[in-house]
């Protein structure tokens, strides 16, 4: 499949170029840290398209709108979706693109296109069913990785379980996910650093989640959802720490750490070595 990504150029006039990258997907927010000048070349660079990608191609998008200085971007994979990182990488980018508006897409591909005024519908994939990573259990080698790519699921104040985060975000299953995960492996405590979270108050009917990359109808989840209460928190994922009491436990930043590693990261890049 690649690592397929859209770019926009917004020109000054408001008109747009739409560009195709099969492999730059992953690196986009490194390769964004350079700054205007740079990225506009490297993006201008790219070949000139009319392929949109959808929800289940895009793996990263970036625009440039030149006249209002809005920078808007997503990614499945890099520092920008990890937890250690993620901060840093976007204080990094406000920083490159100093007077600009940099704004995370949560809803991907289909924000790029309601940000130009255009339907997101030309880029959803409704009729292609759910694909929700399977329940993990505590011994699951994946959970020894750094940045493991799951997603934690807690339910009420007494259980934690931990699903590959792949595909479609798990709440996007409504209350189904409730009965998928009934009498499955429990973890007791989460202490990974997730990517991506759902804490379920079944009492009060309430849902809140989090995601550090992007989800399909992100901003349309209470339809899933008939008769709860939904709350997103976008990538804070602090709000399940509280609302899971004691179920969630991240391990904790180093900003200064994070910080240099992403440039680190952005300087090898950029410059090899």
């Amino acid at each position: 499949m690649g690592e397929r990504a859209n770019y926009v150029v917004v020109r000054e006039s408001g008109e747009f170029e739409l560009y195709l990258s099969r492999f730059g997907a992953v690196g986009l927010d490194l390769d964004l840290l350079a700054g205007p000048a740079e990225a506009l070349s490297m993006v201008r660079g790219l070949r000139v398209t009319d392929w949109w990608l959808d929800d289940v191609f895009c793996q990263g998008a970036a625009l440039i709108d030149l006249g209002r200085k809005v920078l808007m971007l997503f990614a499945w994979e890099g520092p920008s979706a990890v937890m250690r990182h993620r901060a840093a990488t976007l204080e990094l980018l406000r920083e490159a693109w100093a007077g600009w508006d940099v704004r995370w897409m949560y809803d991907g591909p289909a924000e790029v296109r309601a940000y130009l005024g255009l339907d997101p519908e030309r880029v959803r994939d409704r009729e292609g069913g759910l694909v929700v990573g399977p329940v993990i259990g505590p011994g699951d080698e994946m959970l020894a990785e750094p940045e493991p790519m799951v997603a934690v699921v807690t339910v009420g104040a007494d259980r934690c379980h931990l699903l590959a985060n792949v595909n479609d975000h798990p709440v996007r299953e409504g209350p189904a996910l409730l009965a998928r995960l009934a009498g499955g492996p429990e973890h007791g405590v989460c202490r990974v650093a997730a990517d991506a979270g759902v804490h379920v108050d079944p009492v009060r009917r309430r849902v809140g989640w989090w995601v550090l990359g992007a989800s399909a109808e992100a901003y349309e989840m209470p339809r899933r959802w008939p008769g709860w209460t939904v709350e997103f928190w976008q990538d804070r994922w602090e709000e399940h720490v509280r609302a899971a009491a004691g179920r969630f436990e991240p391990p904790p930043v180093d900003r200064e750490r994070a910080v240099a590693d992403v440039r680190a990261a952005a300087g090898l890049r950029r410059y090899g070595g």
